[in-house]
């Protein structure tokens, strides 16, 4: 049990690594590389595109590798990788290249986060699963939380790529731990093909329909989680990636303030993705995400209207209780719809390229925006009518399956 739940605390270790440090940290660094290096706005705006391109293929890229190689060899490669590119950054004083490296990083977030539902089908009993995924889609908020803390300590200093060696440090130990445990616990070994549940916890309700092939794939609910990974990305990559610039550039925050958005954000998602997560035990996974979705249009809506005085930070908290979350509903859901591990995998992995495709064209779209109209408000706005799509996708979801310990019959949830 011990080295069951390390095994959780590593994983969460290496998203707050991969996504904490590989794609937010440049955003909370944006106007302090600009300031260095002498790039414009359009340019983050590629960069950010390229990194969510990154994203794309290695999410298709990990949903062929894992069945072949294993989840746990493709998620401590990704360790690996990600804490190369984190050291290789504050040494290269070339745009393109930064930009090459922030596109390995974001494929790096990809790659640990598709197997993740192999690996956590292996080494969590199935009733405890959705608290894992929680804890674990929480690990951003950790890697964020970290960079509010370096980022005003040494960015005001123009001291921005002291910042990557620390965290690319972290990065490494955190891979190095990662490897240790893994081989001890066995997860290098491939698992069987059809392993949802653990051989101790197995799941009693096994909906026969659902089976490996094309129909699976064209089923409704598969194609509107699709759907709603889309647009996940499309709205909440942007909300992120330029926030810092809105705040610093455009309403005149200080770097201090910013950081402490920053701070508060990373802060309330560490325990927003567990809480969030032992709510929809309680209330349904449907309810639960229809409870984020609203929190990120009000969190559009603060930055529209009125973005002024704390209200800024109450947006912040507002999204921070809805973006961190999502990413351990949507995998609990899959795994609660399907009846294997490879078949999660599968529908999880094209979920994360789907959302690769909407953060790329979303952080694309959003710096056009702000670069035609010169502010933006407009990028929030869009944010918000993007949620109001996602609640009514939500809504025609079905009830997710649930397990049935007293019987071997399946019972439904919402």
């Amino acid at each position: 049990m011990r080295m069951n739940a390390l095994i959780v605390v590593l994983l969460t270790a290496l998203v707050a690594a991969t996504y904490g440090f590989g794609i937010y940290l440049f955003a909370q660094l944006v106007p302090d590389m600009r300031a260095s290096l002498g790039f414009d706005i359009s340019y983050v705006g590629a960069m950010t595109a390229a990194g969510q391109f990154g994203f794309l293929v290695s999410a298709l890229l990990a949903a062929w590798l894992t069945p072949k190689l294993g989840g746990g060899w493709v998620i401590f490669g990704s360790g690996v990788v990600c804490g190369g590119a984190l050291l290789l950054i504050p040494l290269s004083h070339n745009v393109l290249v930064i930009g090459a490296l922030l596109t390995v990083l974001a494929g790096t977030a990809a790659t640990v986060f598709v197997p993740m539902v192999d690996v956590l089908s292996r080494a969590v009993a199935y009733r405890y699963r959705g608290m894992a995924m929680g804890l674990v889609s929480s690990g951003t908020s950790y890697g964020v939380f970290i960079n509010s803390l370096l980022v005003p300590v040494y960015a005001p200093q123009g001291q921005w790529r002291t910042v990557w060696w620390i965290v690319g440090v972290l990065t490494v130990m955190i891979a190095v731990a990662v490897f240790c445990v893994f081989k001890r616990a066995g997860l290098f070994v491939k698992a069987p093909p059809l392993a949802l549940s653990s051989g101790r916890d197995p799941d009693p309700c096994v909906d026969a329909t659902l089976t490996m092939g094309k129909s699976l794939l064209m089923r409704p609910w598969v194609l509107t989680i699709w759907s709603m990974n889309f647009l996940i990305g499309f709205s909440t990559f942007p909300f992120q990636n330029y926030l810092s610039s809105y705040l610093r550039t455009e309403l005149g925050f200080a770097v201090e303030s910013t950081a402490h958005i920053w701070a508060v954000i990373g802060f309330v998602g560490m325990f927003a993705g567990l809480a969030v997560g032992w709510l929809s035990d309680r209330i349904g996974l449907r309810a639960a995400m229809l409870l984020v979705y609203l929190n990120v249009a009000l969190a559009a809506l603060i930055f529209v209207v009125h973005p002024v005085g704390y209200w800024p930070l109450v947006a912040g908290i507002l999204f921070a209780i809805a973006f961190y979350p999502i990413f351990g509903l949507i995998p609990a859901y899959v795994s609660k719809m399907a009846n294997s591990a490879a078949l999660a995998v599968t529908v999880f992995g094209v979920a994360n390229i789907m959302q690769g495709v909407g953060g790329m064209i979303g952080n694309y779209c959003g710096a056009l925006l702000a670069s035609l109209y010169g502010s933006f408000v407009g990028v929030y706005c869009a944010i918000g009518i993007v949620a109001v799509l996602l609640g009514g996708l939500t809504l025609r979801l079905p009830k997710e399956r649930v397990v049935c310990p007293a019987s071997n019959s399946c019972a439904v949830g919402d």
